[in-house]
């Protein structure tokens, strides 16, 4: 029986998800808030440059990940050669320990991985369309935009936007819950903390001669937490040109989340400066940010955390695993690299494709 899906997002989870249904019968509309695709696996184009912004590139965990990137065609794909270094509170730099193969992006940009994940699945894809509330009727869902028009009806949702957001969609649910499925679900979704992360993008009109790609803060006391090089990806950047991508401490980021680019740029040129020993650094002939208030997710629904000790208890871990059954019954699904509880691409994809597969299995 052929049936509907809604997604909400078009980032890698919502792409992943309905890649995941391609070979069903389903007809899936994905409707996402922005312009483009690919959520924070995102690429911009300025002056001749591209850059990924958000997600730095795609880090390949197991067999499956590099697997499905070659199919999706080889064309454009770019593997970043040069190594991850680390460095300290001390800002002393020290090569890393080797175990960084296969840095993937594309020539193109990372938002590629978006664009060919959907190309592949053939979902309908509804930009510039933010969803403010959803509805259950007659068992079938619809989703309402902020310009008031309606979507559906959907046999089944998958909600993929960052947990808070997710919050807010459950909480705007009408006509769906009398056993209390959706509302459990919400006060476990709420119950995410998160990471920010205000991206500076610095660009010279002169290339460094240093042997890393990236260097990572491996004490997580440094203002800086990830700077990068985007000329090592093919095709981002003209010859004898820099642009790095600095991604301060989650506190540092957002302590000046809302401070002016220009103000909050100088500052952070001049903490490139001295990380890397290039007084040069301080002076960039251009600039640009991007802000994400929910970058990295602390933890996942399980209680399983990205690089922190200790998570939910047992008790807590079974009375969410309930509120997600009970909510998948009622035909709605989360998926997200909060739901995995890991702020990677990665695990984003495979969580989406996770509920893809849940869904084809269940209609």
């Amino acid at each position: 029986m052929m049936a509907h899906i809604g997604i909400v997002g078009a980032g890698l989870a919502g792409a992943g998800a309905a890649y995941a249904l391609r070979d069903t019968d389903h007809e899936v509309t994905i409707l996402e808030k922005s312009r483009g695709v690919g959520g924070r696996a995102a690429t911009r184009r300025r002056d001749g440059c591209r850059y990924d912004y958000g997600a730095n590139y795609v880090k390949v965990p197991d067999d499956r990940t590099g697997e499905l990137i070659r199919d999706l065609g080889e064309e454009g794909l770019v593997d970043i050669a040069e190594p991850v270094w680390t460095f300290g509170a001390d800002g002393e730099i020290a090569p890393g320990d080797g175990d960084d193969d296969h840095k993937y992006t594309w020539e193109a940009g990372i938002t590629q991985f978006a664009k060919r994940l959907l190309a592949e699945s053939g979902a309908e894809v509804r930009k510039t369309t933010r969803v403010a509330a959803l509805d259950r009727a007659g068992g079938t869902w619809a989703a309402t935009d902020t310009d008031g028009d309606d979507h559906g009806p959907f046999d089944a949702l998958v909600l993929t936007p960052p947990a808070p957001q997710t919050a807010e969609l459950l909480a705007a649910t009408e006509g769906a819950d009398a056993d209390g499925a959706l509302e459990d679900l919400r006060a476990a979704v709420e119950g995410t903390k998160y990471r920010t992360i205000r991206t500076l993008v610095l660009h010279y009109p002169f290339e460094l001669d240093v042997p890393w790609y990236g260097l990572v803060d491996t004490d997580k006391a440094h203002e800086i937490g990830w700077l990068s090089r985007e000329e090592c990806k093919r095709g981002h950047v003209p010859d004898g040109e820099s642009l790095l991508i600095v991604q301060p401490s989650p506190e540092w980021s957002a302590e000046r989340y809302d401070d002016p680019l220009e103000e909050t740029a100088e500052t952070a040129a001049t903490l490139a400066a001295d990380l890397v020993g290039d007084d040069r650094l301080a002076d960039p002939d251009w600039v640009d940010d991007q802000g994400w208030r929910y970058a990295l997710p602390n933890e996942g629904l399980d209680g399983d955390r990205d690089g922190v000790e200790g998570g939910g208890t047992d008790a807590d871990a079974d009375g969410t695993a309930d509120a997600v059954a009970a909510a998948r019954e009622a035909g709605v699904f989360v998926a997200g690299d909060w739901v995995a509880g890991r702020g990677r691409a990665a695990a984003a994809l495979w969580n989406g494709i996770d509920a893809g597969e849940s869904i084809a299995d269940r209609l």
